[in-house]
């Protein structure tokens, strides 16, 4: 999959993806933020850095998040974020109405494809009625 070939990440949905990563993994920079969340997707999603830090800037900003500087795996000074009980508390609320607004799309969705069926049935229903009607080939 290519990189104009990934979803954006919707507005919104951002910040729930890196509370939870962080909660998740523990403590984490930046880069490894994005690329866990990559991967969470399957490669589906690709994180802009220039919107992931603005994010983590906010998410601290909130309380929400804390970081410090240390040392990443390959030797670099890096900053690492953790989540705080504001963070925690952030994220189950959110998870909570995600889940609601998934389960309403969910449902929503499922009547249109019920509707959709429907609409297909009756159309090839009438389709092959005015074919037998019009047919005097014995065909019925």
């Amino acid at each position: 999959m290519t990189e104009s070939e990934k979803n954006a990440v919707w507005q919104g949905t951002l910040s729930l993806m890196v509370l939870r990563t962080l909660l998740t993994m523990g403590p984490l920079h930046g880069y490894g933020v994005a690329r866990r969340i990559e991967q969470t997707s399957a490669d589906r999603l690709a994180i802009n850095y220039g919107t992931l830090y603005p994010s983590l800037l906010k998410l601290e900003q909130e309380g929400l998040i804390e970081s410090e500087w240390g040392v990443s795996e390959n030797n670099r000074k890096a900053k690492f974020y953790r989540l705080t009980r504001a963070g925690r508390r952030r994220l189950e609320r959110d998870t909570r109405q995600w889940e609601e607004t998934a389960s309403i799309m969910t449902r929503f969705l499922a009547e249109l494809n019920k509707r959709q069926v429907l609409a297909v049935d009756v159309g090839a229903a009438a389709t092959t009625a005015r074919y037998a009607a019009n047919n005097d080939d014995g065909w019925r």
